[in-house]
């Protein structure tokens, strides 16, 4: 198979909220050629939509994980709480070299920042 391109669906029940949090709080920029709920994540396209199925919190926040590798993981932590956003793991170093931080978005899905720093 050849894939032309990555696009993660995210639905919710307020798709609109989650735009604007991954949009205005994390900084993500929109990707107006991929729809207009579709944001920019280094060069994959993570898309939020409502869907008739989904209803309220994320039932299990960590089935699927939304990661945004950084160059620092601790700066990008610490700017994200400043405007409010809320972790759950603080530069945890995982065996393989990753650094990760975790928080939650407004449904509860968990997203990661991970710093790749082998040592």
């Amino acid at each position: 198979m050849k894939v032309n391109s990555l696009l993660v669906n995210v639905t919710s029940e307020q798709p609109e909220r989650l735009i604007e949090f991954y949009r205005d709080v994390v900084g993500l920029a929109p990707r107006p050629d991929s729809g207009e709920g579709a944001l920019d994540a280094g060069g994959a396209v993570l898309a939020f939509d409502g869907h008739s199925e989904t209803k309220g919190k994320a039932k299990e926040p960590s089935r699927v994980l939304i990661n945004l590798m950084v160059d620092d993981a601790k700066a990008e932590r610490e700017r994200l709480e400043a405007r409010g956003v809320q972790f759950i793991r603080r530069e945890g170093r995982e065996y393989w070299g990753g650094i990760i931080s975790t928080f939650t978005d407004p449904d509860g899905n968990y997203c990661q920042l991970i710093e790749y720093r082998p040592e």
